[in-house]
């Protein structure tokens, strides 16, 4: 009979055991939200190991922390509403990790939210984005002209390239609510919500010259981003900005179907 090859084993004791995991809400402002989501992984796991985290790795041969993230936004658009989980092995206090671990993050990726984790997984409470984009030197009639071609619409299909090749699919579904804004009607939209989830970053002001497109979207599958909605007013509404539009999410969450609200996902 052939003998039976031995499976390798990992020499040394089995890392420790995960006794918590942490829920954490970060940004991505200013220019580093050119940051690539390997770049920001890279980037979190030294300041985990600065920030002094008891972090879990897991077993095998190539062990790595335990880190889970949750529907990042692509690179080049601005988040107040990033998340990710951590599992530790020693019980630490959500609000000390995170003043550790903003510090040892740079500035423009800021931490602003750390929590126990609820039972649960995190990707299925995030439901929708709250988006806002800025769109510089364009007036406010005609992105909402292209705005209402859109919506009046049943349905509006676009192609994406994606790495198995074109894909087709609507985006007019996802999109649950939109509006277009001036400034002070933006800024004043803000203020009134300031107990709410979506909110700007203190350092972010808002153009005088420009219209404000703001819309809560749904998560489906395939995701439908803000650069396809843009797809969708430029191939129905011929809509040519001056320049591409700055785009922030401003919050990702449960959804309130009474409201159409996007919601806090670590309460």
């Amino acid at each position: 009979m052939a003998r039976q090859a031995r499976q390798r084993v990992p020499e040394g004791p089995a890392p420790d055991p995960a006794v918590q995991k942490l829920r954490i809400r970060y940004t991505k402002r200013g220019r580093l939200r050119f940051t690539s989501s390997r770049d920001f992984q890279r980037a979190l796991e030294r300041a985990l190991r600065r920030a002094d985290v008891p972090m879990a790795f897991s077993a095998g041969f190539h062990p790595h922390p335990k880190i889970s993230y949750a529907n990042a936004a692509s690179t080049g658009t601005a988040s107040e509403a990033e998340y990710f989980e951590i599992s530790v092995t020693q019980r630490v206090d959500p609000d000390s990790v995170r003043v550790a671990l903003d510090e040892a993050l740079p500035p423009g990726i800021d931490v602003l939210t750390v929590v126990e984790a609820a039972p649960g997984a995190l990707a299925d409470r995030l439901e929708a984005s709250d988006w806002l984009l800025e769109f510089g030197e364009l007036d406010v009639p005609t992105l909402r002209a292209a705005l209402d071609a859109l919506m009046a619409r049943d349905t509006a299909e676009v192609t994406r390239m994606t790495k198995s090749g074109p894909r087709t699919f609507d985006v007019r579904g996802a999109v649950l609510t939109a509006v277009v804004q001036s400034p002070e009607q933006a800024r004043a939209a803000l203020a009134e919500a300031a107990d709410t989830a979506a909110q700007l970053g203190p350092d972010h002001p808002i153009a005088p010259d420009c219209a404000i497109l703001r819309m809560v979207v749904r998560h489906t599958t395939p995701a439908v981003r803000p650069d396809d909605i843009l797809t969708a007013l430029r191939e129905i509404a011929e809509l040519q900005p001056p320049r591409p539009p700055l785009v922030t999410r401003l919050a990702q969450g449960p959804l309130d179907t009474a409201t159409a609200r996007v919601t806090d996902p670590l309460t």
